[in-house]
């Protein structure tokens, strides 16, 4: 569901997002939270939480360092809007499968069980790649 990325791109410039989302199913799921207006809620909860600001800002600074490893040049900002506000959801709940995050598992609770029946994927039959498999619910079409 969630890949990690190279903490560099090749040019060496820091690539911010080190776990990525790639699951269809969740990905569609996040985005309906985000375009529902559920990062509002969730940046009120950061504002009115001390607990769950505490907590959130504990992810930051492990994704930092997982992120940056010893290099204290890497950027003050970490993904999703970390650490200081809910930006992007996709980032965030990639990050609470990955390790934890606590607005990721805010997201998690809402969203999961994904009603996943198989993979969505297999191999590519020139094992270059993978391909979709048919009718899997993660491709259909929204109406």
């Amino acid at each position: 569901m969630v890949i990690r990325t190279p903490p560099r791109l090749e040019t060496g410039e820091p690539f911010p997002t080190l776990y990525w989302l790639t699951c269809p199913l969740a990905s569609r799921s996040i985005g309906g939270l985000e375009s529902g207006g559920f990062m509002r809620e969730l940046n009120d909860r950061l504002t009115d939480d001390a607990g769950l600001a505490a907590s959130y800002r504990e992810a930051h600074e492990r994704y930092r360092r997982d992120r940056d490893g010893d290099d204290d040049g890497g950027a003050s900002e970490s993904a999703g809007g970390m650490p200081g506000r809910v930006k992007c959801l996709h980032a965030l709940y990639a990050h609470e499968l990955a390790d934890s995050n606590p607005i990721g598992a805010v997201a998690r609770e809402r969203i999961e069980p994904l009603g996943c029946p198989r993979p969505c994927v297999t191999p590519a039959p020139d094992a270059g790649g993978v391909q979709r498999v048919a009718g899997h619910p993660a491709f259909a079409r929204r109406r």
